[in-house]
C-alpha cells in the first residue's frame, strides 16, 4: 500500500519566493502522509553556479546556493553531485540562446561543425518531418550497439509519438544512393582524365580526392536501396524552449555530415519558431570520462559553442525514513529479477 512519487523537472514554482516554497514544502508532507508516500524526488532545472568548459566553477561568477541551502532547510534530501548520468535525469546539458539574430546563432557553432554541415550540402540528401517511428527506432538500435547502452523499446518511442502530438518533431535525413553512385562515377572519370595531362603539384591531391572517391564508391555500391534513411532525430517543444530529445543514425550518416546536419536544421526551425531557447538534452559532468562513449558525446555537443550548464541535481522530501533506506534495495531485487 505504499508508494514513492517522481516530478521530473518539477515542481512548477516561483523558487525566488520562500514563502511559497515553505507553504508548498508542507502542503506536500501531509500529501505524503495521506497516500502512504515514502518520498518525492524531483529534480528542478535550476543552475546550481556558473562552469567553464571543464565544467569547473567560475570564481566569481553566478550561483544559486541560498536557494540550495534553502531547500536542505526545508527538509529535502540532495542525492550527490553527480557527474555522469546515475540519477534520473542528467545534471548537465549545453543550451542555445536562440533570442538574438540567425547570424549570431550560427557564428557560436564550432569551425569543425559547419564544416560536417556544408559537406552534408555536397551530398544528394532528403530532409523530412514525417513520424518515421519503426525507421527511427532502427537507426536508434545502432547507436546504442555502437556505444553500448540500451534502447527504450519500440512501442516506448510509438506511445511517445503520439502522446506528444504537436508537441513532438521528427528531422529525419534520407540520402539517395542511386544519385549519389552516378554523381561519383561521373566524378572518378573526371578525375582521371585530369589527372593524364595534371602539373606534378597537382597530381598528389588528385590522387587523394579519386582514392576517397573510390571508397565512397564501394560504400554505395554495396547498398541494395535507392534511397536510404539514415538519420532521424527527434525535438520536442514548448511554447519557449525546444529540445533534442533522441538520435539514431548509421555509419553513412556520420560520414556524409548528416547528423550535424540534423541537428542544424533542428536549431534553424526552433529559432524561426522564435523559441527562446535550444537544449541538448544533457551531457557529462565530466568531459575526460573514460566511461563508454560518453567523452566523445560531450566534445561533440561542446562544438555548438553555447553555455554549459550544471544544474542542482536531485532532491528527496521523506516521509517514512525506515522503508525510504530499504527500498533501493527492494527495487535492485526486483529488477533484477525482472530482468
Amino acid at each position: 500500500g505504499y508508494s514513492y512519487g517522481y516530478a521530473p523537472r518539477g515542481f512548477i514554482t516561483d523558487y525566488e519566493n520562500k514563502e511559497y516554497l515553505t507553504e508548498f514544502t508542507k502542503y506536500l508532507k501531509n500529501f505524503m502522509k495521506n497516500k502512504k508516500m515514502i518520498y518525492i524526488r524531483f529534480n528542478p532545472a535550476i543552475k546550481y553556479h556558473d562552469i567553464d568548459i571543464d565544467a569547473k566553477k567560475r570564481e566569481n561568477g553566478f550561483n544559486n546556493y541560498e536557494l540550495f541551502n534553502c531547500f536542505l532547510s526545508l527538509g529535502y534530501k540532495h542525492t550527490g553531485f553527480y557527474k555522469l548520468y546515475q540519477g534520473n535525469l542528467f545534471r548537465y546539458t549545453y543550451k542555445i540562446d536562440l533570442e538574438k539574430n540567425w547570424e549570431d546563432v550560427e557564428a557560436g557553432f564550432s569551425k569543425s561543425f559547419m564544416k560536417a554541415v556544408k559537406k552534408s550540402f555536397s551530398y544528394d540528401l532528403e530532409i523530412d518531418n514525417e513520424q518515421k517511428v519503426e525507421e527511427f527506432y532502427n537507426l536508434m538500435k545502432l547507436n546504442s550497439q555502437k556505444d553500448d547502452f540500451e534502447s527504450n523499446t519500440l512501442k516506448h518511442y510509438q506511445e511517445f509519438t503520439e502522446f506528444m502530438g504537436d508537441n513532438v518533431k521528427y528531422f529525419n535525413i534520407t540520402i539517395n544512393i542511386k544519385k549519389e553512385l552516378d554523381k561519383i562515377k561521373k566524378e572518378l572519370e573526371e578525375l582521371k582524365n585530369q589527372l593524364e595531362s595534371a602539373p606534378k603539384k597537382k597530381v598528389a591531391t588528385l590522387n587523394e580526392k579519386i582514392a576517397r572517391l573510390e571508397k565512397e564508391k564501394d560504400i554505395f555500391s554495396n547498398i541494395n536501396e535507392d534511397k536510404k534513411m539514415i538519420c532521424s532525430l527527434i525535438c520536442t517543444y514548448t511554447s519557449s524552449k525546444a529540445w533534442s530529445l533522441y538520435i539514431g543514425s548509421d555509419e553513412l550518416a556520420n560520414m556524409t555530415g548528416a547528423v550535424s546536419r540534423s541537428y542544424y536544421e533542428a536549431i534553424k526551425d526552433s529559432f524561426e519558431r522564435k523559441l527562446d531557447e535550444f537544449d541538448l538534452f544533457g551531457t557529462v559532468g565530466d568531459p575526460k570520462t573514460t566511461y563508454k562513449n560518453l567523452a566523445a558525446l560531450n566534445n561533440y555537443k561542446s562544438k555548438f559553442g553555447q553555455e554549459y550548464v550544471e544544474f542542482m541535481g536531485e532532491f528527496d522530501l521523506i516521509n517514512n525514513k525506515l522503508l525510504y533506506k530499504v527500498l533501493p534495495i527492494l527495487l535492485k531485487i526486483y529488477r533484477k529479477l525482472r530482468r
